[in-house]
């Protein structure tokens, strides 16, 4: 029986372990993966979390790899082909909740839950692209923003550095926000073209002098800052939520009264992800990335959960 290194979370609560089990085998519609690598994503705290259908599971939902084995009636697919994988785990699946994810050397996967990555993008670069960057792209994509309006991004992280990227190669006019002077250089490097620092200057007020922006993307997790944003739109504006936080918003009736603006948060599909992959590799949008082996995969998951990642942690096996 053929074995593989994984990390898996063995009940609610419990840390990553490094474990070593039987390489799985493709039912009907699903094909094996070799891994080639997996993003570490804020998602995977669900896991530890106890959102999973059981346990033990295998997080990772960042993930791509090569076809290496198919499935009974598996035909979408050819052995050797190079495919990515997100949360969408196709049939009604959650990757890493309701199957295992990419945390392992060979993972078994949906067919109809797989898209092409394209050969002049690595493994390492394109795995956060299939939720980081997918959520970025689609909610700008999808957003009321047309090339030429002003676009701001809330947070410079993980999810904020490919959202300026995107925006600036989209066309709009885009504005970057964090806290302190240390992230302006990099961001006029990735295409901002205004940088506010919000320990020195209200984001809302800055933006309405320049205009209002037509969309506000949120990626930081701060409840407080999310709900002051939604004063720098223009008429008409949108503020996009696509931060994690389970803080409730500080918004009023009055906040609304200033135009028909909206407040909504973003959402993730196989096409959204698909056309992510497409415009990055066309417009060369790429995540800043710190690699680590697969037996580091709980550093990378706490260095990553206490936001000292520069800027996406990827586990590669190869390395």
């Amino acid at each position: 029986m053929s074995m593989m290194k994984a990390i898996q979370v063995l009940a609610k609560g419990e840390p990553m372990k490094l474990v070593k089990i039987p390489v799985p085998q493709p039912g009907e519609g699903q094909v094996l993966l070799r891994v080639e690598a997996c993003g570490v994503c804020y998602g995977d705290s669900k896991v530890i979390e106890g959102a999973t259908s059981e346990y033990p599971r295998i997080p990772g939902h960042e993930v791509v790899g090569i076809v290496e084995k198919l499935g009974t009636g598996s035909t979408k697919w050819k052995i050797g082909q190079r495919v990515g994988i997100g949360w969408h785990g196709g049939n009604g699946n959650t990757t890493a909740l309701t199957i295992d994810g990419g945390y392992a050397e060979y993972m078994v996967a949906f067919e109809n839950a797989l898209i092409v990555i394209p050969e002049e993008i690595s493994a390492e670069e394109a795995a956060p692209l299939l939720c980081a960057g997918e959520t970025s792209f689609s909610a700008l994509r999808n957003s009321k923003a047309r090339p030429g309006d002003l676009v701001a991004i809330s947070g410079i992280g993980g999810l904020g550095h490919l959202a300026v990227q995107y925006a600036k190669k989209a066309g709009f006019q885009t504005v970057a926000i964090s806290r302190g002077s240390e992230k302006e250089k990099l961001v006029r490097e990735l295409g901002a073209n205004y940088y506010i620092d919000s320990e020195k200057e209200d984001p809302a007020k800055v933006l309405k002098e320049l205009g209002g922006a037509k969309v506000i993307l949120a990626t930081a997790p701060n409840a407080k800052v999310i709900s002051s944003l939604i004063n720098g739109l223009g008429t008409d504006g949108e503020l996009i939520i696509a931060a994690v936080s389970d803080e409730p918003l500080e918004l009023s009736p009055m906040d609304f009264l200033s135009g028909p603006n909206t407040v909504r948060g973003t959402f993730t599909d196989i096409k959204e992800m698909e056309a992510a992959i497409q415009f990055s590799v066309l417009t060369d949008v790429r995540p800043m990335i710190e690699v680590f082996p697969l037996e580091c995969a709980k550093e990378a998951y706490e260095k990553m959960m206490a936001a000292k990642t520069h800027f996406r942690a990827v586990l590669s096996m190869s390395k």
